[in-house]
């Protein structure tokens, strides 16, 4: 399975979290992401997406279909965010996440094994699978893309 964190981009502050939008920068990191993404994700991979305003804006740069998931709403734990991603699932599924921090750092954490939560940046992409060797599975750590080294 291949499991891609996707953080959102640079949003504005605010105080209803929710509403929160992309500022113009995080608009132009979207993009970046979203191009680099595109060339590489699969054609039938399934994308979900937070409530949150800014990680829909984030995910609509892909312009392609997507979902809107409340279990990787902002402040959700690890694993409510595996749970929604169906990890490990199949070998040929895969599903990209666009959420928040510290929920995907956390995630990312887990499953690198690191005790502690792991700091994604800013429409920043982590890109892991999963397979299965004999009687284990292995976790792989496929990619760490940002939008400052596009």
């Amino acid at each position: 399975m291949e499991l891609v964190l996707w953080r959102h981009a640079e949003a504005e502050d605010g105080l209803d979290d929710l509403a929160r939008e992309l500022t113009p920068k995080g608009r132009k990191q979207a993009a970046k992401m979203a191009d680099w993404l595109n060339e590489r994700l699969p054609v039938d991979c399934r994308i979900l997406a937070s409530p949150a305003t800014r990680a829909k804006q984030t995910v609509r740069a892909l312009g392609k279909p997507f979902e809107i998931v409340p279990a990787i709403s902002p402040g959700a734990n690890w694993k409510e965010v595996l749970d929604a991603a169906g990890w490990p699932g199949r070998d040929e599924d895969c599903v990209l996440l666009a959420g928040h921090q510290p929920s995907l750092g956390e995630v990312a954490a887990h499953l690198l094994g690191a005790e502690d939560s792991l700091a994604i940046r800013k429409a920043a992409v982590w890109w892991f699978s999963s397979r299965k060797r004999a009687n284990s599975s292995e976790v792989i750590l496929r990619a760490v893309m940002g939008p400052d080294f596009l």
